[in-house]
């Protein structure tokens, strides 16, 4: 949703939008760039083919727009559950 908004704005002929998600759970020392080192984590490999006649610059920064937009933000950052019983 955020790309087509960004797109829409831009006037980008940006014809649609498709997201595939995979999730792994992964030891901690096979990843390099994060900060847990010991035991498992959760790994979300994500895939997003964009269809319409874009530009090699514009379909670089709707990737961009991408790890920007609210549910990238919510997944990336420290996440606290609470549970409640109704």
């Amino acid at each position: 949703m955020t790309l087509r908004l960004y797109a829409r704005h831009k006037k980008w002929p940006l014809e649609d939008v498709r997201v595939t998600l995979t999730h792994a759970k992964i030891h901690a020392a096979d990843c390099a760039e994060c900060e847990t080192k010991e035991g498992k984590i959760d790994r979300i490999e994500r895939t997003v083919e964009l269809a319409g006649p874009l530009d090699a610059p514009q379909r670089a920064r709707l990737l961009e727009i991408a790890d920007k937009c609210p549910v990238h933000r919510t997944l990336t950052s420290e996440i606290e559950v609470k549970t409640h019983l109704a």
